[in-house]
Parts: C-alpha cells; structure tokens; sequence
C-alpha cells in the first residue's frame, strides 16, 4: 500500500508523485486538481437533479416530507459553493476540511432521501458517489471508512423500516449486506487503480520529458553541425535538413520554407540517384556528387548514406527502409584540413631549415648594401632595390616561421611590465607608415592617454605590424583606408583595433581566419594571424574579427582587448629588436616628461 501524509485524510497516490522530484509534485498538483473538479461537477449535476425531483414530487404531492426541498436546495448549494470557492491550493493536504464538506455532506443527505423516501424511489446507488470520490481522491482509510459508513448506513436504515425477526427484515438486511459488500469492493479496487494510474502517468511523463530533452538536444547537435545532414523519404522528398545542408546545396540565403524534392531540382541529379541506389540495395552507400548552385558556381561533396531501421510492409510483406540519412561534407573543407596537416608538419621541419638560411640571407642583404653604396647607374640600383626588397620579404618570412616555432604557453611565473598604449601605438604605427611610404592612407585614432597594457614591448609591435600589414593588402588605398584606434574597452580592458576598407571576407576564408599556414593569398606565409593570435594568448588578451562600418564605409576590423596594468610597475625592456633587412630602427619608450600628441593624426 502506498504511503499516507495522514490516514483519514491523504490521498495514497500522492507518494507516487512525490518519489519523482520536483517533476511528481507539478504532475500531483495537476493531477488532484483535475478529478478534482471532475467530481464536484457530478456532485453539482446529481445535486441539480435531486433538487429538480423533490420540486416535481412536491407538487404532485407523491414524495416525502417537504422539508427535503430545503434540503436538497442546500446540498446543491453547498456543492456549487465547493466547486467554485473553495481554494485550489488547498486540496490534497492532510487533516484538510474537503472531505467532511464532500463526503460527510453527500452521505447525510442521502441518507435522508433513502430514509424518509416515498412512492417506491431507491436512492441507495447515489451512495457510489462519495465512495468513488474517497477510493480516487484519498487513502485507503478513507476509501474503507467511507465504505464501512454506507454499509452501516444502509444497515439502519433497513431495521428502521421493518420489523426485526420477519422474512421482510432478513431480506432487507441481506440486500443492505450484499450492498455494502459491493461498496467494499468498489472503494478497493477503484483506490488500487488510481494508484495504478497515477504511477504510470508520472512514467510517462518522465518518458515523455527525457524524451523531448533528448530530442531537442539532437536537434542542436545536429543544426550546429559543419556537415550537411538531409532525411530523405523512398520518394526523393527531403522531411528534414540542418541548416549546413540547405546552405550547401541553395547557397548561404536560402530560403527557409522551401520543400526540397532531390529529383526536381537541376544539379541534384548525383544526390537523387545516390539515395535511389541506397533504397534499391539496402545498404549504405557513399560517392563524390558535384552540386551546381547556379551556372557560374558549382561545389564538390561527398556524400554518405545511412539507412534507418527497416519496417515490414502488410500488403506484400516484405522489409523496406524507412528513410535514409544523407550526410554531405564539403571536399574544400577536407582538402583545407589535409593541407593544413601537411603544412604544420613541414612548418616544424621549415623552422629548423630558416636557422640555416638566415645566416646566407643576412650575407646577401650586407653585400646589396654594398654594392649599392657603390653603384651610381639608375638601372643598378633599380636592381640592388629589388634585391633588397625581396631579402626583407624572405626575412620576414623566416621571421615569421621563427616566431610560430618560439611562441610558448606564458607562464605563471613570468612578468609583463606596463606598457603606454597610445605613445607606443603612435610610434610602431608612424615608423610603419615611413617604412612603407604611405601618404595619407593611414589613420590613427588615440583615446586611451591613461591606459596602460601588459604586454611585451616587442610582441605588441609584431601584432600590431602584422595587423596593419594583412589590412594594407586588402584596403583600397583611398585617404584613411586605414584605421588604428584605441579606446577603453570595459573594466581593466583597452581595445585596440586595426580597420581597413578591403572587401568582406569569403566564408572559406573566415572559417580558417587564424589558423596557422592558411592565406587566401599565394604570396603570403600564412602565419601572421596565427602569431597575433598566439602572442594576445600568452598575455591573456582576445583576438577577433568583425564586419564594421566606419564614417558611413564598410570595413574589416580586427580587434584585440587587451589586459590593463598599472602604471607604477617596473619598466619594460628600452628597444625593440626589428626583422633582419627593417631600416626601422630599435623603439624606445617615451619618457614620463614627453607630452602626448593629439588623439587623432593622418599620417
């Protein structure tokens, strides 16, 4: 038997609720309130109905005592006063008030009409109301004690209305007995099954959330997969597809509510006979598919398929497949990870290779200046030019696979000093601008006077050129094509960004943004935003990039945010060690004493 909060009063089922958490006092509440309301509108409409026929006898002059009028007028008050005014939140608590107004007032007034009735009526099978309402609704006890009540009832109510000892009493008294037999064995099995009831709905309501649960986190895995995932019916009709899948077959603005059908759309020829030969056969199968988004843009995939469990059909009875799962994977998006393998693997070998080039390089790079100082022709030094532009471009490429090869995890142990933002910023951006003989290309905007950044000196400068190099690769070339900006980004935060007017960036392209040996450029190393990204991680500052718009232009924009320090903690190193062939000579940091230049400057 079920647990009781009290005897008399508790209803059994509650604890079946309960051992469920959180979850099986919702479902009770819920629950208890709905058989709830169910019986007090049987009580209202059988009220109703003994109201109706006591009026109807009291004026044909064929019932009891007039007086039942008035009595059945306040049973269906009193039941119409329960329904609608008595407190939700009050039902189902122990020692409540419920059942006495319900119960005990259901089998006293029936008690009256079954005893002082007249004209033949047997009210005796009303009395399956408040048995039914304590077997569903409350404990056992009760369900019994409500039983056991009727049956005592029914039992007087027999040796008032004859004789004792007559063949009149033993047949009513055997009738009361049998009756009150059956109201013992209503209340019992009624109680059992609405405990049974109740169990099983709290199981399926648990199934049904870890279900639901289960279903919308697969629904997330699958709609942040980068690979295309499509459900196709026997029909070539697709039920379903991830939002990787629609953009790889309709292009990044597909529309969201069409109905993809793979046999009636041109260029889907590959997928639709794919998915026919998986049904056809009955097992998986896989190929390479080419996908023509429109006559200018076609994509390669390769396409597997899996086949759901198999049902049996009634008609021939044999097994077919319900639906099959077509997964999509971009052969560019493979071809990128295979590459970028291949190229971490040769990096880790170049980085021993630059060490021996740097030493012939730096001979090479001696002897042009040389031989430049010596040479007067126009078309020499044309040359010795080119000769030393190439050595700067192979040095920084040396310097960049030699930094990749260096970057270490910071450790706790170690210590960067403060560092002035904006005099900082100023010079690295104007020994930048001179070195690259830039007129009015570059803008400089300076709002953070105050702040200073932990950061190493040499490492901001190689972030800082390697940002400003990537954007004057893609700016436009136009007057202030070319944004520096720094401004205090939150709490112990500056934000340093580098905008330019290029082009926005291909989706390929973002996906690898800062990835190392990748570039969408031949001539380029690939690893300059791989190094700003290593460095802002050993100084726990954050690297990213976003589409901005700046004096009604569109641009790319990188931004770091840098971590604050204060201005009173020991000096960082005075120079900075430039590449190998940079005319630039070493930065200093400004004095106390230098007054800063204007926020805003166009070099």
């Amino acid at each position: 038997m079920a647990r009781d909060h009290n005897p008399s009063f508790a209803p059994s089922w509650f604890s079946t609720f309960e051992d469920h958490g959180s979850l099986g006092r919702e479902q009770r509440r819920h629950a208890f309130e709905r058989l709830w309301r169910a019986f007090m509108r049987a009580r209202t409409f059988i009220a109703a109905v003994l109201l109706a026929l006591q009026v109807f006898e009291l004026i044909n002059h064929s019932g009891g005592p007039n007086w039942l009028v008035l009595v059945s007028a306040l049973h269906l008050t009193a039941a119409l006063a329960v329904m609608f005014w008595w407190p939700v939140d009050n039902l189902g608590k122990a020692g409540g008030l419920q059942w006495p107004l319900t119960i005990g007032v259901d089998l006293l007034v029936f008690s009256l009409l079954q005893f002082f009735q007249q004209g033949g009526l047997n009210y005796t099978p009303l009395f399956a109301l408040p048995v039914l309402l304590a077997a569903v609704l409350g404990s056992m006890t009760l369900a019994l004690a409500t039983a056991a009540s009727v049956t005592l009832l029914l039992l007087g109510e027999a040796a008032a209305s004859a004789a004792l000892l007559s063949e009149v009493s033993a047949s009513r008294f055997l009738q009361a007995g049998l009756t009150g037999t059956g109201f013992f064995l209503v209340a019992l099995l009624a109680n059992q099954l609405a405990v049974r009831l109740a169990r099983e709905e709290v199981l399926a309501q648990s199934s049904q959330a870890a279900a639901r649960a289960q279903a919308q986190v697969n629904e997330l895995v699958i709609e942040s997969l980068s690979e295309g995932v499509l459900v196709v019916d026997p029909h070539g009709v697709v039920r379903n597809a991830n939002p990787a899948a629609k953009s790889m077959l309709m292009g990044e603005h597909y529309p969201h509510a069409a109905k993809l059908l793979l046999s009636a759309r041109r260029g889907w020829e590959g997928l639709s006979h794919l998915v026919n030969e998986s049904f056809a056969l009955g097992q998986p199968m896989e190929s390479e598919v080419r996908i023509d988004l429109d006559e200018f843009t076609s994509h390669r995939f390769f396409a597997r398929t899996r086949l759901t469990r198999t049902r049996l059909t009634r008609t021939q009875g044999q097994a077919q497949a319900a639906l099959c799962v077509l997964f999509l994977e971009d052969l560019r998006e493979v071809e990128a990870r295979v590459r970028t393998e291949k190229l971490a693997s040769m990096g880790r070998m170049s980085a021993a290779v630059a060490h021996e080039i740097r030493n012939p390089l730096s001979a090479i790079t001696q002897a042009n200046a040389l031989l430049d100082e010596e040479v007067v022709e126009p078309g020499q030094k044309r040359l010795t030019r080119m000769i030393e532009q190439n050595a700067q471009r192979l040095s920084r490429i040396v310097d960049d696979i030699l930094n990749v090869a260096r970057v270490q995890p910071h450790q706790d142990g170690a210590y960067a000093a403060a560092l002035p933002l904006d005099p900082t910023v100023r010079q690295i951006t104007h020994e930048w601008n001179r070195q690259n003989q830039l007129q009015g290309i570059l803008g400089v905007h300076l709002h953070a006077s105050q702040a200073h950044v932990s950061f190493d000196p040499e490492h901001l400068r190689r972030l800082l050129i390697n940002l400003l190099d990537n954007a004057l690769r893609h700016a436009s070339g136009k007057p202030s094509s070319i944004r520096v900006i720094t401004q205090p980004g939150g709490t112990d935060r500056v934000r340093l960004s580098v905008w330019s007017d290029g082009a926005p960036l291909e989706a390929s392209v973002l996906r690898h943004l800062f990835e190392p040996f990748f570039s969408s450029e031949s001539r380029s190393s690939g690893l300059g935003l791989y190094i700003c990204r290593e460095l802002c991680e050993r100084y726990g500052a954050q690297i990213a990039y976003q589409r901005s718009r700046l004096d009604q232009r569109e641009g790319n924009e990188f931004f770091v945010l840098l971590s604050g320090a204060t201005a009173g903690s020991p000096p960082a190193q005075q120079s900075l060690a430039y590449p190998m062939g940079d005319s630039v000579p070493g930065l200093t940091r400004p004095g106390p004493s230098q007054a800063d230049p204007p926020a805003l400057s166009t070099l």
